[in-house]
């Protein structure tokens, strides 16, 4: 059993007010953690593993089909404010969006969606300044912030890969 409340960073981020709707790409964020059970549940279906455990990610929010955004505990030593955040799609798709919950905050303190970053950016983003007030430490790019995060994206991968009965195609999509 864990915690479900959210540290005050993402709650800060999540009560912000930012458009849900980033040019389509719906997001619903949570009003704390996914259970335990839930998150176990939905990472068995998801990986069509039904003999997984529960795994090391705090659901936070997800797209209108059923991909999560979550915080992913790469770091069982480290706090949750710097464990990095992914998004899981539906589809299979796997991606991290920021390698900390602050950065998470910049990303989208620089106009930029929890989902955008999966399934592209079709317009040019604006800061909101609430969520430019919010953010800690000195201002990024969103460029440098998804691309430090791109870096864990193969870890990502291995992980999710070691949980599921079935390899990859060449896109990161489950078979």
């Amino acid at each position: 059993m864990f915690d479900q409340k959210f540290p005050a960073l993402l709650t800060a981020a999540l009560n912000a007010p930012f458009a849900v709707d980033h040019e389509g790409h719906d997001f619903e964020p949570l009003d704390e953690f996914d259970s335990a059970e839930e998150i176990t549940d939905w990472w068995r279906a998801w990986t069509d593993n039904e003999d997984a455990g529960e795994p090391p990610l705090r659901v936070f929010g997800q797209d209108g089909s059923g991909g999560q955004a979550a915080i992913w505990l790469r770091n069982p030593d480290t706090p949750i404010e710097s464990q990095p955040v992914v998004f899981l799609g539906s589809e299979g798709q796997m991606a991290v969006l920021a390698q900390s919950l602050s950065d998470y905050l910049r990303l989208l303190a620089n106009g930029v969606g929890p989902l955008e970053p999966v399934a592209g950016l079709d317009r040019e983003p604006q800061p909101i300044p609430e969520l430019v007030a919010l953010a800690p430490g000195e201002p990024r790019s969103s460029e440098a912030i998804l691309a430090d995060a791109e870096r864990l994206l193969k870890e990502l991968e291995e992980f999710v890969e070691e949980t599921c009965n079935g390899p990859f195609f060449d896109d990161g999509a489950l078979t």
